[in-house]
């Protein structure tokens, strides 16, 4: 039983999810945001909510480790899900094409990422209420990072105006299904939260790799079916700026999740060893931000080197966190 509700339930997240990602690329376009930055924050923010919410869930649920585990795990498979489009589209080389276009929201999730390493390990015990300082300081680096981007892509030409254009939903359509899509995102989390708790128990496995894993791999589907859909369009942009952004939407995540954990600092009450997880999910972002960034042309076979690196690494980290038991 526990498996038909785990199954279900991620069935019904994924279908809000991506009804919310298609709302959200209405919202986007109507409202005439750039193309880069429509995918870096905006679509990035709607893909990644599931990851927001389960995290809040976990928390309404003492379950701790299964949010950090979904956070910082979906830093991970973000990164795996980089070698993944590689791979399907080899023709395209869309680390090559994106090349020297991302580099400011990599290096802004990298900055992000360490900073919640840090922040575990370091024990602060400044608070403002019941709120950390270092949750506080992560939102606020993320703010600054969006003044960036934003900066960065202001003046950017608009989208040319397609065919489809009458096609698609109006603004208002497209705001009501986008608060419809996020209201079933919240009736369904806490019964896939309270499910994969039962998993960890069930299996032995632990609510920290069973949150790492197999929750943070859920609830990044989403990412991963706008991703291929943006790819499958030539939007090879959209679909790497969604996927680095969602790293840096998911660190911003991580600090308001202390405003919904009301007994103190809520990266104190973490497991220490969950930095370890933070570092391998940086490991990954760096690796994909020198992909991106570097112009290397060699492939074995149909596979560019630096994208079967992120898989391997990505399938290395996830056996090292189970070796260690970390939130088990």
């Amino acid at each position: 039983m526990v498996w038909i509700t785990f199954l279900g339930s991620a069935a019904i997240l994924v279908l809000a999810a991506m009804k919310l990602a298609q709302y959200g690329d209405v919202i986007a376009y109507r409202t005439r945001l750039g193309g880069m930055f429509i995918g870096t924050l905006l679509l990035a923010g709607a893909t990644s909510l599931p990851e927001f919410l389960t995290s809040i869930n976990s928390i309404q649920q003492n379950q701790l480790n299964l949010a950090a585990g979904n956070m910082f795990g979906s830093n991970m498979f973000n990164m795996f899900m980089i070698g993944l489009l590689d791979m399907i589209f080899y023709r395209a080389r869309i680390l090559r094409r994106v090349a020297l276009k991302h580099a400011l929201t990599g290096s802004l999730g990298i900055l992000l990422i360490g900073m919640a390493a840090f922040f575990l390990l370091a024990g602060l015990e400044w608070q403002i209420g019941w709120v950390g300082v270092d949750s506080l300081l992560l939102i606020a680096t993320y703010l600054v990072g969006v003044w960036l981007l934003r900066k960065q892509h202001t003046g950017a030409p608009a989208a040319a105006p397609e065919a489809v254009e009458p096609a698609l939903p109006s603004l208002g359509h497209a705001l009501v299904g986008f608060g419809l899509a996020t209201a079933v995102l919240i009736f369904v989390t806490p019964w896939l939260v309270r499910s994969s708790a039962e998993i960890a128990v069930i299996t032995g496995l632990g609510t920290g790799f069973v949150g790492t894993a197999l929750l943070a791999m859920i609830t990044s589907l989403p990412e991963l079916v706008t991703t291929v859909a943006a790819a499958r369009i030539g939007a090879y942009d959209l679909a790497v700026g969604n996927l680095f952004g969602s790293n840096l939407f998911n660190m911003f995540a991580l600090g308001v999740t202390d405003f919904f954990y009301l007994q103190g600092r809520f990266l104190g009450a973490l497991d220490p060893n969950f930095a370890l997880v933070a570092l391998l999910g940086l490991i990954l972002t760096g690796v994909g931000l020198v992909s991106n960034q570097a112009r290397l042309e060699r492939r074995l076979w149909l596979v560019e080197v630096d994208a079967l690196l992120l898989i391997v690494l990505y399938l290395a980290g996830l056996a090292f966190i189970y070796t260690r038991q970390i939130g088990l």
